[in-house]
């Protein structure tokens, strides 16, 4: 019963922390316009947070670089589990154009496993507000919303 109600409370109302791994800031900047009147992320209760302890899912973007990956590790240790993680942006999810760099491990999930991928240069809001529902569509065991893999933007 308690572990029902906690369930139902992570899908109705997800808390989010952001994390940027080395971008260049402009997929930075449309995560923050998902949570602005206009597109207005938090109609789905999602809320953002400042700290990994009480966030629910970890969104990611850039590519993980070698200053950075310690810290991407240790943030996302230190969330509750269960811990989901969403890889914002082409250079989130497979290193985009700084693939092969000295200093870039990759996309996040060559250092910590990723539940969904939400590719683009820049992502646009709506792409990440499809992502995060479809995330959450998965949490709570929606048959429509699985697999991620889709043909929409948001995948």
């Amino acid at each position: 019963m308690l572990k029902q109600l906690i369930k139902k409370s992570r899908i109705s109302s997800p808390w989010l922390v952001h994390f940027n791994s080395g971008a260049c800031n402009a997929c930075d900047i449309e995560v923050v316009d998902t949570l602005t009147p206009r597109f207005d992320l938090e109609r789905f209760g999602v809320l953002l947070k400042a700290t990994p302890r009480h966030a629910d899912i970890l969104v990611c973007s850039g590519p993980v670089t070698r200053q950075t990956r310690d810290r991407l590790i240790r943030i996302y240790q230190q969330m509750p589990e269960p811990r989901f993680v969403v890889a914002v942006g082409s250079c989130a999810c497979t290193g985009g154009v700084f693939h092969g760099c000295y200093s870039v491990h990759g996309g996040v999930d060559a250092v910590i496993p990723v539940d969904a991928y939400i590719p683009g240069c820049p992502v646009r809001p709506d792409a990440i507000i499809d992502g995060v529902v479809k995330l959450l569509g998965k949490i709570r065991g929606d048959t429509e919303a699985c697999p991620l893999q889709s043909n929409s933007k948001a995948i």
